[in-house]
């Protein structure tokens, strides 16, 4: 498998005039210009922002470099390209305009609004405002309000700002809107004419019980020759959504759908996410699709990639499917069996290749009619989920596959490769160090060496005490996926070629991927020279999401136990650092810190980081990931969406000694500093 090794930024000689980065500005006001391959960032004084924001890609002028130091300073020349046109905060009204202040702003100037572009709000409204330009001698940008927010709804606020803080726009432009509405509902008969047919085929989808945009379905018959004939067929969103509209500009800008607890914000409008291009039961629907030709033992002997017209028999949740894996009885339970035991013949071969076998919960809030946190609910994988993904993964490889043959000009086609890098050193070897006080021994030689030893230490670990621990400090280790044109093949799940094919409704890289797949069986493969930038593009748009949804995530934590301050609960230690120690409880797998302050009645605590621990310097009490442990809930503050613990000691639980001598020695500990602190008052 190709590789890239870890590269590291490299050091800055004689720097260059300018270069392109991005703009990261701290909340003392200092921004820092961080650029790919450079080995430290480029400091930038407020007054050199050149009208730049936090978060914007920019051009930046080198204006003075101290060679010895490798430090260099510069100024903004332009603003490439903005993470963020959108803001929320409130209204100030003058006689005939407004002054929007914003939210948390880090570094983000108040904003001019015209009268005309007010569109009702009020002097204090809570508002989404959208920048609309920034002349170069202005002291602020002129903007328009975009939607009145409900103050009193503090929720839906919540949730509206987590979004429009990561990049996102809240609503599609009016012209998007248009487009979509004047897409025809009903199936062109030239356009299915030039499709290969396969509404006869026994057809179904497999999603969640609340999914309303059904973007894969799988279909299988038993052909004349012995063979089964297994499809994947996947919405085709590209037939529908076409470069350079106003509505392929829209999905671009966002580039994914943002999922969190109460809503999805969708990549696309709802008439085609939810209806038409929706693959739902008893309907007929424009697909793309990997049909494969298989034999009874899961052997490929023949695969074809093309567009299709498709017809869904039946729509399945996730349960329903599960329950005829289980008991081998319901409705097309022969074909489900049959798909299921191919999956599990692709996921074995699959960890045969290299493939880490990781595994993770998903955590899930049961919500009011109001979207407040009632229970939390851990989600599983099961072998219903198991079946589609393998699938999935299948047609994903397959398109990454006949694409990456392709040569234009002797050269590769320039394509969204989905890669994975080999596990970060810097990383690995204290994790390897750590994992062989357990016993757990790692051939750190090879990539290949790494998967097995990864997936051996994952095999012995189920069931074990420092199961917990090990798997989350290993999935640390592991580096970001992300989109490239530069394939060097997916590490985690032991692929040399992958790429986004099946979720188009919710991915942009996905339609990318239809639409150059279609050109190569046209037979007029094109030259894409901003491949890259709308790869980087994308990467960073999931990222945003990702931590919009992590926002959010923590956001209904924090809501759920606001009731259970002052309560007492186990917990698990699920990180360490020099502030103190975070814990999930093992109850609601809610996240709070402990502070290193709230501990100084006990010991004096140091972070010992090979250790992934806090050690007492007098007591040798240690607090490591990975340990379980009593905490008291402190705080829950909504505003900073953040949960607050105290330890708790529980005597005879989670090792905690029974016998007096420790106890007394945790309470001399803690008289000593009470007195300490008196005679410093004194």
């Amino acid at each position: 498998m190709k590789r890239l090794n870890n590269q590291k930024k490299t050091k800055a000689k004689l720097p260059i005039a300018t270069y392109d980065g991005i703009l990261d500005v701290t909340l003392s006001g200092m921004g820092y210009v961080m650029v790919e391959n450079l080995e430290k960032d480029i400091l930038v004084r407020p007054q050199n922002f050149n009208h730049a924001l936090h978060g914007d890609k920019v051009r930046v002028n080198v204006t003075r470099y101290n060679q010895a130091k490798e430090k260099m300073e510069g100024e903004v020349l332009e603003v490439l390209e903005r993470r963020q046109t959108e803001f929320t905060g409130r209204l100030e009204m003058n006689t005939d305009f407004a002054f929007f202040i914003p939210d948390k702003a880090k570094g983000t100037p108040d904003m001019y609004i015209s009268a005309e572009r007010l569109r009702g709000a009020q002097d204090g409204d809570r508002v989404v405002a959208r920048l609309l330009n920034w002349g170069k001698n202005a002291k602020s940008p002129d903007a328009e309000v975009v939607s009145i927010l409900d103050s009193a709804d503090e929720n839906d606020l919540a949730m509206k700002q987590i979004l429009v803080h990561a990049g996102f726009s809240l609503q599609f432009d009016d012209d998007a809107l248009e487009e979509a509405a004047r897409l025809p509902d009903v199936l062109s008969g030239s356009e299915i004419a030039r499709r290969r047919d396969m509404r006869s085929v026994l057809t179904f989808t497999i999603d969640p019980p609340d999914a309303k945009d059904f973007d894969d379905a799988v279909s299988l018959r038993r052909l004349e020759n012995g063979l089964y004939e297994m499809g994947v067929h996947i919405a085709d969103v590209s037939y529908y959504v076409e470069p350079g509209t106003v509505l392929d500009d829209n999905a671009y800008s966002r580039a994914t759908s943002v999922y969190l607890p109460d809503r999805v914000l969708p990549m696309l409008p709802e008439h085609i996410s939810n209806e038409l291009c929706s693959l739902r039961p008893n309907e007929d629907k424009f697909t793309f699709s990997a049909v494969f030709e298989i034999t009874s033992s899961g052997e490929i002997k023949k695969s074809w990639l093309g567009r299709t017209v498709i017809h869904s028999n039946h729509r399945f949740t996730y349960d329903d499917v599960q329950q005829v894996i289980e008991g081998g009885e319901g409705i097309y339970k022969d074909e489900i069996l049959f798909l299921n035991t191919i999956a599990r013949q692709l996921r074995h071969q699959r960890f045969q290749n290299g493939a880490i076998s990781f595994s993770s919960q998903e955590v899930r809030f049961i919500l009011d009619e109001k979207s407040k946190p009632t229970g939390i609910v851990i989600k599983e994988s099961k072998e219903s989920h198991q079946l589609i993904e393998e699938l999935m993964l299948l047609a994903n490889r397959t398109v990454a596959e006949y694409v990456g043959r392709v040569k234009v000009n002797n050269q590769a086609l320039p394509f969204p490769y989905r890669i994975h890098d080999t596990p970060d050193e810097d990383r690995l070897l204290p994790f390897v160090e750590f994992a062989k006080k357990f016993g757990y021994r790692f051939d750190t030689k090879t990539p290949e060496g790494i998967a097995d030893s990864f997936n051996n230490m994952l095999t012995v670990l189920k069931g074990r005490p420092e199961q917990h621990v090990l798997e989350q400090l290993g999935i640390r280790t592991m580096a970001k996926a992300a989109y490239t044109p530069e394939n060097i093949g997916h590490y985690g799940l032991g692929f040399e070629n992958y790429c986004h094919f099946t979720s188009p409704i919710r991915r942009y890289p996905d339609i990318m991927v239809h639409r150059i797949l279609q050109e190569v069986l046209d037979g007029r493969p094109k030259i894409d020279g901003k491949m890259k930038e709308k790869c980087l593009h994308c990467s960073a748009k999931e990222r945003g999401a990702m931590e919009a949804e992590r926002a959010a995530h923590k956001y209904k934590q924090v809501e759920f136990m606001q009731q259970y301050v002052g309560d007492e609960f186990e917990g698990v230690i699920s990180g360490v650092s020099a502030y103190g120690f975070w814990v999930e409880t093992v109850q609601h797998k809610c996240e709070g810190m402990v502070s290193i302050h709230s501990l100084e009645l006990y010991d004096e605590f140091q972070l010992i980081e090979s250790e992934y621990c806090l050690s007492g310097k007098r007591s040798g009490r240690t607090f490591r990931m990975g340990d379980k442990v009593w905490i008291k809930v402190i705080s829950a503050d909504l505003g900073k969406r953040q949960l607050d613990y105290e330890w708790v000691i529980k005597p005879g639980a989670n090792g905690e000694s029974t016998n007096t001598t420790n106890r007394s020695a945790v309470s001399k500990n803690k008289s000593a500093k009470i007195k300490e602190r008196r005679k410093k008052k004194k």
